[in-house]
């Protein structure tokens, strides 16, 4: 404890003892974040087909988390937001949540919601069972996402098997509130689905925020990052995946 900065002050301590306690047990997650981007498929059921084969082959199988992209259900599509909006539950989870339950696993994706007329770029997050365990509606819409959709207003985190899970999506790394936010509610990972964005303010959200950080993009790159803001895995290909195994009790 550190008294500072305060000449009146006083600091003292009752009953002080020491005891000896275990070291944490090891708290082990592997992670897999897919680099795929499909072109002209005309439709979101088949841009969704090549993201569930792909991760199929590329994902391990002892991988507890799985990360997609931003906006699975347009890229490739050439349709707009509003075209390819569904609700959630929906079409597309009920899909991405029968892989996550055959394959045993956590899986995040981002897609676009319909609530009404109101339309979201949302990710959503599903669990071992392939339920919908949660969605982060994103925060920061850039320019050309204002005219066609609608900003979320919060930062949810998730709890899972592992530990606590924080999502944010794309330009919410251009400001350092959206991850501050997740780290207060007790994230340990935030995953990032991004179409594109700056690689350097994202290698500084992991570092200010002493949290991993996990990529899947199209124009930015696919990773998994540590506290440091370093690689600790990615994929430079198409049709791979960045796979690491964390210890959150490290």
């Amino acid at each position: 404890m550190i008294l500072a900065h305060a000449p009146e002050g006083t600091v003292w301590w009752d009953d002080i003892r020491l005891e000896r306690v275990a070291i944490p047990a090891p708290r082990l997650v592997t992670i897999a974040s897919v680099n795929l981007r499909p072109e002209a498929t005309g439709s979101s059921q088949k841009s969704v087909d090549e993201f569930i084969e792909t991760a199929g082959r590329v994902v391990p199988a002892n991988a507890d988390l799985v990360v997609l992209p931003e906006g699975i259900t347009v890229v490739g599509t050439g349709k707009r937001y509003a075209e390819v909006a569904e609700p959630i539950p929906g079409v597309t989870t009920k899909r991405l949540g029968e892989f996550a339950r055959k394959h045993k696993i956590y899986l995040v994706a981002g897609l676009y919601e319909r609530e009404g007329q109101v339309v979201y770029n949302t990710a959503v997050l599903l669990d071992r069972r392939g339920q919908v365990a949660g969605k982060y509606r994103k925060v920061y819409l850039p320019r050309e996402e204002m005219e066609q959709l609608t900003p979320g207003n919060d930062y949810p985190v998730f709890q899972t098997d592992f530990g606590t899970l924080g999502i944010m999506t794309c330009y919410d790394v251009a400001y350092a509130d959206a991850a501050r936010g997740l780290i207060a509610g007790g994230a340990e990972i935030v995953v990032m689905p991004i179409w594109g964005g700056d690689q350097i303010l994202a290698k500084a959200r992991a570092i200010e925020n002493q949290v991993y950080l996990v990529a899947s993009g199209y124009d930015h790159p696919t990773y998994i990052m540590n506290a440091r803001g370093e690689w600790l895995a990615t994929a430079r290909e198409r049709v791979s995946a960045a796979i690491a195994t964390i210890d959150l009790n490290k």
